[in-house]
């Protein structure tokens, strides 16, 4: 009962690597870098939410522009509270 098993775990091995082996190959054939397809993101510079603290993305955070300055929040409960506050003083 373990025998079969054990092969066709073999087998899935064996299978595996002939496919990582064949990548290989058609990707140095292509001329594509060894490390292309999975190269990490770019890194991006976070900013601070100034009412909470939280560090966002600016491509995916609240913004709001005032005085010629864009400030960047992570919800919109934050930049909320920032008008607040500057409407008040």
């Amino acid at each position: 009962m373990l025998r079969p098993l054990l092969l066709f775990l073999l087998v899935l091995l064996v299978l595996r690597a002939a496919w990582r082996l064949l990548e290989g190959v058609v990707r140095g054939a292509s001329g594509m870098p060894a490390g292309a397809a999975r190269r990490p993101p770019e890194p991006v510079k976070m900013v601070q939410d100034p009412v909470c603290g939280t560090f966002v993305v600016p491509s995916r955070a609240v913004s709001l522009a005032r005085a010629g300055q864009t400030l960047y929040f992570c919800s919109d409960t934050c930049r909320d509270q920032y008008a607040k506050r500057g409407s008040n003083q």
